[in-house]
């Protein structure tokens, strides 16, 4: 039996996971030393207060997970006879993987006959929860998990997110976005650009005045790179902007119209950790990121 797993990271919720057969590893976030556990520590995610408590100037912290939680986490499955597969957040964003690599190493010298497959999904957030959802279908279809791999290969990098954020200072605390200081300096009212590369990193890569201009250009990025939209979820995620995430909805549903795959979600509060409130974004089926 092959098990599946994927983390918080990826906005997925515990509802979601269960749908499409994934056990779920929570990824941390501190606030004033108080670390807490998606979906451990509690059971539903209340993003309204979350970034009201970051608007009022709290500056949460990340942190990787431990390698025995990773054994914690894993090896049940092992023991049972299972195999795992781990669709996860970007490796290039996070040394919790470090961490992971160690105990796997471990749990195989333990269970030599086991095997542990993993797919980097090469982002966080939507971008990570279109893949796992795409790749839970697959297995919902029967696919093997030989299919499923070659599939990874190409269609990874096919899965571009493309957002902006609304305040800097999120950005320039967790030090997770190349190019943001010397493209960005102080100027007030711009929201940077921000895309996850073909490496699995966050980078900016434009800047716009004001919140319907970066609306608009989140379009933009959908119209020149789409490929094959409507035949795959089109997911925004927003850090408590309803608002502004329904305005892009709208203007997709005018582009693309009703067949569109489209869903909206919160920002998990590890990931809005770093970007702060109301950052919205768009993950989408694109000819490249």
């Amino acid at each position: 039996m092959l098990v599946l797993f994927t983390d918080t990271d990826t906005d997925i919720t515990p509802k979601e996971a269960e749908e499409f057969g994934y056990k779920l590893i929570s990824m941390p976030y501190s606030i004033d030393s108080k670390t807490t556990y998606p979906y451990v520590d509690f059971d539903e995610f209340k993003a309204h207060e979350f970034y009201e408590m970051l608007r009022k100037g709290v500056l949460p912290n990340t942190s990787a997970i431990s390698r025995e939680k990773y054994i914690a986490y894993f090896e049940p499955h092992f023991a049972a006879g299972n195999d795992i597969l781990y669709v996860h957040f970007s490796r290039a964003m996070s040394a919790t993987f470090d961490a992971m690599d160690q105990a796997v190493e471990l749990l195989k010298e333990k269970y030599p006959d086991r095997k542990f497959y993993e797919i980097d999904t090469k982002g966080i957030t939507i971008g990570s929860l279109n893949i796992l959802k795409e790749i839970g279908d697959m297995f919902k279809a029967e696919k093997n998990i030989e299919d499923v791999l070659k599939w990874a290969e190409t269609e990874v990098d096919k899965f571009a997110v493309y957002f902006f954020a609304d305040d800097l200072k999120f950005f320039k605390h967790s030090g997770r976005v190349s190019g943001i200081a010397g493209t960005m300096g102080t100027l007030l009212g711009v929201r940077p650009i921000i895309y996850m590369d073909k490496d699995g990193k966050m980078v900016s890569i434009g800047k716009e005045k004001g919140r319907e201009k970066a609306i608009e250009k989140l379009l933009y990025y959908v119209n020149e790179l789409g490929e094959n939209v409507t035949d795959h979820r089109v997911i925004i995620a927003h850090a408590d902007a309803p608002e502004l995430a329904q305005r892009l909805a709208e203007l997709l549903v005018e582009r693309y119209g009703d067949k569109l795959r489209l869903e909206i979600t919160n920002v998990n509060p590890t990931a809005g950790s770093h970007c702060g409130p109301n950052t919205v974004g768009v993950s989408f089926h694109a000819k490249h990121r």
